[in-house]
């Protein structure tokens, strides 16, 4: 076996090899890090910037090169083998299987390793050789790369690799494994990929929990409204609850009172705005680009049916990216707060499956509803009030009791539900014998 093509096959793996270890560092240093090195006056910082401004193009140089090594040192060695064996299969089995092995091992795992556990010093030390190297190779890459999106199925041509939106996933919680960002922001940035695909009636405040205001009321009552439940902008509806007409603003009834205290007894639909009604199957992020470009805050949500499905604010769809937004007035409610002999206080919005989860069921469910106020309003069959209970069966033959403990808002929405397991011998539970109040300003 001829020392010289060995030799000439060692060197271009090693060629392939720093070839390999130039992309993985490449590929790992940001601009930010490169802008970064050039403030701390790192050496070669300059040209690692360089390198970072277009890293397409480096990174097609490097794999160009990798790849006419790898290639050229396969071929020297099966010419080396061919004439060491006498048999052609085998000078063909051997070749194969040493370059398999030295591909895999000297270009596909080490230098990769390496390059991304120091990036800065591998994409520095490269920088220096791909700068001339890509001057001297024109538009040879680019021209490959060309002819390579022609034959690739697909519209139009591309300078490169791009990363898919699951790549980027997975370099946002790399980041976050290494302590380049925090948990949370790892979470803000998956969010922001998520509204893309997510629904304005997942974001909305449905029907059952709004806050409006007839049209033949007055402003007075109207300002009363919005003081007493702290919503600064209100629906204004007509004939239902489904007619919304309008929305009503804290500011403007404020600023109408103050200038005449006569106006006070006007009705509320001479000071309300048009109303912005938007599909319940509209992109959450589409509304929100649309929301700060008009300026505004709410938008009606409206079903397939035409009918009202509830409204959604800027701050509903943020919430989607930055997660729950309180301030000095928002009282939050903890979902399960355990109490004695078994029972459990928890909030009429929560999930049935959790609900499930306190008594040890994780198939606990329900085809007709999802919360636990929407549980006891079916075993009711009516909107329950405060004081009203119903049981529930269990997946075991054990029965829980559920009790509207308390109310709140204009339609006197449940907020909270007693949950007691049913001992044996304790008999029915009477509920008590009320009606809906609906108050009338």
């Amino acid at each position: 076996m001829s020392p010289q093509l060995i030799a000439g096959a060692v060197a271009l793996v090693v060629v392939a090899w720093l070839a390999a270890c130039a992309e993985a560092g490449i590929a790992r240093v940001s601009s930010f890090r490169a802008d970064e090195a050039v403030r701390s006056g790192r050496r070669g910082s300059a040209k690692l910037a360089q390198v970072a401004a277009d890293p397409t193009r480096y990174l097609n140089v490097a794999l160009l090169v990798r790849v006419a090594c790898e290639m050229a040192a396969a071929a020297l060695v099966t010419y080396a083998c061919l004439q060491e064996f006498a048999e052609t299969w085998h000078a063909l089995a051997v070749a194969i299987g040493v370059m398999v092995l030295v591909s895999y091992v000297a270009v596909g795992v080490s230098p990769r390793t390496i390059g991304r556990q120091h990036p800065l010093n591998t994409a520095t030390a490269a920088s220096y050789v791909l700068l001339p190297l890509a001057r001297i190779m024109g538009p040879i890459p680019p021209l490959l790369i060309l002819i390579g999106n022609a034959l690739t199925p697909g519209k139009g041509f591309r300078r490169g690799p791009f990363a898919s939106e699951a790549e980027l996933r997975a370099m946002v919680d790399l980041a976050e494994k290494e302590s380049l960002i925090e948990d949370e922001e790892r979470r803000m940035v998956h969010s922001v990929f998520e509204l893309g695909d997510t629904l304005v009636r997942e974001v909305m405040v449905p029907r059952t929990d709004l806050v409006a205001i007839e049209r033949f009321k007055t402003i007075r009552q109207a300002l009363t409204l919005a003081l007493r439940s702290g919503f600064s902008r209100i629906p204004v509806t007509g004939e239902s609850e489904d007619d919304i007409v309008g929305m009503v603003y804290l500011k403007d009834l404020a600023r109408r009172t103050h200038i005449n205290r006569d106006s006070e007894s006007e009705l509320v639909s001479t000071a309300m705005r048009p109303a912005t009604f938007v599909p319940d199957t509209k992109n959450a992020g589409d509304l929100l680009r649309e929301m700060q470009q008009e300026r505004n805050h709410v938008a009606v949500v409206i079903d397939e049916y035409g009918g009202t499905a509830g409204i959604v604010t800027i701050e509903d769809i943020l919430e989607e990216i930055v997660g729950e937004i309180t301030d000095e007035y928002d009282r939050e409610l903890p979902p399960v707060e355990e109490l004695a002999d078994g029972c459990y206080r928890v909030t009429a919005r929560l999930d049935i499956g959790d609900l499930g989860e306190l008594f040890g069921f994780d198939e606990f469910d329900d085809e007709d509803v999802e919360t636990v106020g929407g549980l006891l309003a079916k075993q009711l069959g009516r909107v329950p009030i405060a004081g009203a209970s119903a049981t529930v069966p269990l997946p075991d033959a054990r029965e829980l009791r559920l009790t509207a403990e308390s109310a709140a808002g204009r339609r006197n929405r449940i907020m909270t539900v007693l949950v007691e397991p049913v001992t044996e011998g304790s008999g029915a539970h009477a509920e008590p014998d009320a009606e809906k109040a609906e108050e009338n300003g």
